[in-house]
């Protein structure tokens, strides 16, 4: 009997790539996004389209409930996620809160949603994509810091209470993706106090070697397919080498020593 992945964030980029990998290797997958209708991805077999916008509770509950009525769900991949950049000071109270909503209480109402289900088959995988920014920062990111570096510690803590029932709590941290998050998924507030250091940061950041590191999509779908698939009680992967080797190097240089080195690497 087929599995069944149930995927937030799936119009484009990481969770697109996870729903026609899952699919490629026979998996049920219900894949959600804002707006589906008319969505090419829902002429792949395997793959149900449902809407859904994560900062909605009504439709987070409409969508698990249509989930559901389909069938078990073995696997949900939270993924629906952007980015918000530049100086907290330019950012307004609408900006900050849709930033939580949909990075970190999305991810809390999806997930709370599915474990009655999960709990009463004492199985089930929940896995989160945060981001190596869930591990280390640069700066002008603090909001999507924030609310990375709260999945992991969020995901860790969840991972204990629910173990009790058999289900597994995990998280993929990406590098830098070659998709066009850039452009699409990324928000930039500004103030004229920090625009000759935004100019620095966004000339690293933008720099062409370091966007040629960044794995594609499909590269990481495949640690999502690990995270997944693989039975370990495992909370954190790590995806891409870049995501890799600063994680490393913050751990050989101490956390002070390695945020130096951010600072200097983008700042001077």
């Amino acid at each position: 009997m087929s599995k069944t992945i149930f995927i937030t964030g799936s119009s484009t980029g990481l969770g697109r790539a996870t729903a026609i990998l899952f699919a490629s290797r026979g998996w049920k997958v219900i894949a959600t996004m804002r707006k589906p209708e008319g969505d090419e991805l829902g002429n792949i077999t395997g793959v149900t389209l449902l809407p859904l916008d994560v900062t909605k509770p009504a439709q987070i509950k409409a969508a698990v409930e249509q989930a559901l009525a389909l069938g078990p769900v073995d696997v949900v991949f939270n993924n629906a996620g952007y980015g918000l950049a530049g100086p907290l000071e330019g950012m307004t109270d609408e900006q900050l809160v849709a930033q939580i909503d949909t990075n970190l209480l999305g991810v809390m109402r999806t997930t709370q949603a599915f474990i009655p289900a999960f709990r009463a088959r004492r199985e089930g995988t929940f896995v989160t994509t945060t981001s190596i920014g869930g591990h280390v920062t640069f700066p002008f990111n603090s909001p999507y810091h924030a609310t990375k570096w709260a999945l992991e510690g969020w995901s860790e803590s969840l991972a204990f209470e629910l173990g009790a029932f058999g289900i597994k709590v995990k998280t993929v941290a990406p590098g830098g993706i070659k998709t066009d998050f850039a452009g699409r998924s990324l928000v930039l507030a500004e103030h004229p106090a920090y625009a000759e250091q935004i100019s620095k940061v966004l000339a690293v950041f933008m720099d062409a070697a370091r966007l040629a590191r960044g794995s594609t999509a499909e590269a990481i779908a495949e640690v999502v397919w690990e995270a997944a698939t693989d039975g370990k009680s495992q909370v954190s992967y790590l995806a891409g080498s870049d995501a890799i080797e600063l994680h490393g190097q913050r751990k050989a240089a101490g956390a002070e020593a390695f945020r130096a080195g951010i600072g200097k690497a983008f700042l001077g």
